[in-house]
């Protein structure tokens, strides 16, 4: 099992490999690209919750130092999930939607950047090994209950997210059958060109 940083990296690397993905296509592959942009929505949702939820609560708790560090990612992950869920309901058609990816790519490349850097390094410090190995085994359980969509007015920081995210988590299933259906019936009508 890997410990909680390794974790965290190999996360960074598959929405990576999606970023390259998307930048590689051609202006007019919209089905490709609103697959790919709800792959990443999902990805991202997922890590953000489990850093909110574990991973950030336990840095703050091993040092004050990184106070800072772990409040600006938190508001760095608030801008993210305001983008990917405008993102959610923006057909791959509108003038807006690359613009947002780019806008979104570049903010969490730069997040990602000053993780692996700064903070991981300071964080292998301060937790040292047996701690980093059972905090990913933590990050990895609660995938498995992260919401899969970003909710960006929903609680970061425990006790209140410790609720809220799995409460989603469990509501966003039937949430996402009644959104299938809305988009089925937008491009039934031909509301939605994504299609």
């Amino acid at each position: 099992m890997p410990d909680a940083i390794v974790l965290l990296k190999n996360d960074h690397k598959d929405v990576e490999k999606l970023f390259k993905q998307y930048e590689k296509l051609g202006e007019s592959a919209y089905v490709t690209k609103r697959k790919l942009v709800d792959q990443l929505i999902e990805k991202l949702s997922v890590h953000a919750a489990i850093e909110e939820q574990h991973f950030y609560p336990a840095v703050r708790q091993a040092s004050d130092d990184l106070e800072d560090t772990v409040l600006e990612g938190l508001e760095e992950h608030h801008i993210v999930k305001w983008t990917l869920s405008e993102l959610e309901d923006l057909p791959a058609e509108d003038e807006r939607f690359h613009a947002k990816v780019t806008v979104l790519i570049e903010s969490v490349r730069h997040h990602v950047a000053e993780e692996e850097e700064d903070l991981f390094p300071d964080v292998r410090k301060a937790l040292g090994r047996k701690a980093l190995v059972e905090l990913g085994d933590v990050l990895e359980q609660a995938k498995t209950v992260a919401p899969v969509a970003p909710y960006p007015k929903a609680p970061d920081t425990p006790p209140a997210n410790l609720i809220v995210a799995p409460a989603a988590a469990v509501a966003a299933p039937a949430v996402e059958v009644v959104e299938k259906g809305r988009r089925s019936l937008k491009r039934a009508l031909g509301l939605d060109k994504s299609s």
